[in-house]
């Protein structure tokens, strides 16, 4: 009985795998050759305005982030300047971006957690970025990604639903789905993984149309709503704007 049920365990757990391991580094590979240094989309100027930038985009696009921290930054770019500006004018700046009171509160408090528990530096381990307000674990991936360059990934909508509809790490929290893909993407591609997926989703793989005629993984990709097998063209893209085929 316990070498049936022990062979049950492997088979179920065999089964949530869709794709092997050379098929992953495929998919990896293409992602990779089409966008070699793929960067985000937030503007900043060092570590500090990095995190501010992350905190601010939740609900809200880069573009509107961008916007509301161009002149922000200009006049604080340190945790001790943005407390000499104070909470309300942090708030008057960013009033054009969604959850602006309670984020200007958030972004306030921060600066003021900085300074007195880390000498106004930004922590590089990820319980210390967690430990700040306003700060999760996505916020936290992102920092130690971009800022500090660990192979982190941060589930943002998009990841989630290519996890899921892929396939490629199926998982009903961005918690699960982060644990399955850092399992399974080959560690050669994990740093720039994170923004690679996000761009796939945003631009090829989207929530409510799927782009699968300018998919170049679509011969790979097993999501039961896929349209077309016939992957297009692998060209490097530059920047981080969607792909154009003529």
């Amino acid at each position: 009985m316990a070498q049936r049920t022990s062979k049950l365990l492997k088979m179920q757990k065999s089964s949530e795998i869709l794709y092997s391991e050379d098929e992953i580094e495929e998919i990896f590979r293409r992602f990779s050759v089409q966008r070699p240094v793929p960067k985000s989309d937030l503007i900043y100027t060092n570590v500090f305005t990095l995190l501010v930038a992350v905190i601010l985009s939740a609900q809200a696009t880069d573009t509107s982030v961008n916007k509301a921290t161009k002149e922000l930054f200009r006049l604080a770019d340190q945790p001790e300047k943005m407390v000499a500006l104070g909470e309300e004018e942090i708030a008057r700046h960013i009033r054009t971006i969604g959850l602006w009171r309670a984020k200007a509160r958030n972004v306030y408090a921060l600066c003021n957690f900085l300074i007195d528990q880390y000498g106004g530096k930004v922590p590089e381990k990820r319980e210390d970025l967690m430990s700040l307000p306003g700060v999760g674990r996505k916020t936290a991936n992102v920092v130690l990604n971009v800022a500090f360059g660990h192979p982190t990934l941060a589930v943002d909508t998009h990841i989630l639903r290519l996890g899921n509809r892929l396939g490629l790490a199926p998982g009903k929290t961005p918690e699960i789905v982060e644990e399955k893909l850092l399992k399974i993407i080959p560690i050669h591609y994990l740093h720039h993984a994170h923004h690679w997926l996000i761009l796939h989703g945003r631009y090829i793989c989207q929530a409510r149309k799927v782009q699968c005629t300018q998919c170049i993984i679509a011969d790979l990709c097993k999501a039961a709503i896929k349209t077309n097998a016939i992957p297009a063209p692998l060209v490097e893209v530059q920047g981080n704007g969607a792909p154009i085929f003529f």
